[in-house]
């Protein structure tokens, strides 16, 4: 797998790809960290945490709107 990323991409675009990936990795998980964190009931809880486990880019969105709001709330003070 490595290889063939590293003969479609070459070095510096297979660099970038891993690094992007680990990224959005990390991302993932902390978003389905803050996810779970939420204060809901417990029947919609597991609704969000199966529905960020099943579809990845939801966490990843829902942590940068998170950090929006936190910049927003942060600026008012």
């Amino acid at each position: 797998m490595l290889e063939t990323l590293y003969n479609y991409f070459g070095f510096a675009g297979s660099l970038v790809v891993a690094f992007l990936s680990f990224m959005f990795l990390v991302f993932w998980i902390a978003g389905v960290a803050g996810i779970t964190l939420g204060r809901r009931k417990p029947a919609r809880q597991i609704f969000f945490i199966f529905l960020a486990v099943l579809i990845p880019p939801y966490p990843v969105a829902w942590l940068i709107v998170d950090m929006v709001k936190q910049k927003r709330e942060l600026r008012r003070l």
